[in-house]
């Protein structure tokens, strides 16, 4: 049984399954369903859609270049059956489907070994950038303070008027740190 992939996507077509299409040239063109063969109709570019095989290589988040995407090369010369042959032929596609499995591994972890850092740099950033609204004092911490015998110092708040939307709002201002925050409250 021979499994082809997909002119578009490259999956595995089975057999009986998907669509062939034969150009004026003889030329064939076997797709895995009907998306990629409307796709190819519409003449899109597969390494522009993020679903296809082709973008993740062109993208660099799949391996392009290493010695075992070479065996899945397709080779039509006929060989005499051998069950010696065959054998070894089961172990070393075993044994290479092993090691490609192994690189993929260590290709996405050399890919995604700085995502942590960034990631936690960004939620930094973003909370400094939100600082204002944080609470100033948990309530459980508020009551610990309360109960070592601390003062809990709340911050004054400054009323003013203003028009917000036509509509008479109240303004509290709050100095925290040198940063004005302003909470609006309806009258």
């Amino acid at each position: 049984m021979r499994i082809e992939t997909c002119y578009f996507c490259s999956q595995p077509c089975y057999p009986s399954k998907g669509i062939t299409f034969v150009r004026n040239d003889a030329r064939l063109f076997r797709f895995c369903r009907s998306k990629c063969h409307k796709n190819f109709k519409m003449k899109r570019n597969p390494r522009k859609l993020k679903w296809t095989k082709a973008f993740r290589k062109s993208a660099g988040k799949e391996m392009v270049v290493d010695s075992t995407l070479t065996f899945a090369a397709r080779r039509n010369v006929p060989v005499r059956y051998n069950r010696d042959l065959v054998a070894k032929t089961l172990n070393a596609m075993e044994r290479v489907s092993e090691i490609r499995q192994r690189r993929e591994r260590v290709f996405y972890k050399k890919r995604m070994a700085g995502n942590k850092e960034r990631e936690k740099e960004a939620n930094r950033k973003l909370v400094a950038e939100n600082e204002h609204l944080l609470p100033k004092m948990r309530a459980s911490e508020r009551a610990k303070a309360a109960e070592m015998g601390e003062e809990v110092e709340e911050a004054p708040l400054e009323r003013e008027k203003s028009k917000v939307f036509g509509k008479m709002k109240e303004r509290r201002k709050v100095l925290v740190q040198d940063v004005d925050e302003d909470d609006m409250d309806m009258d």
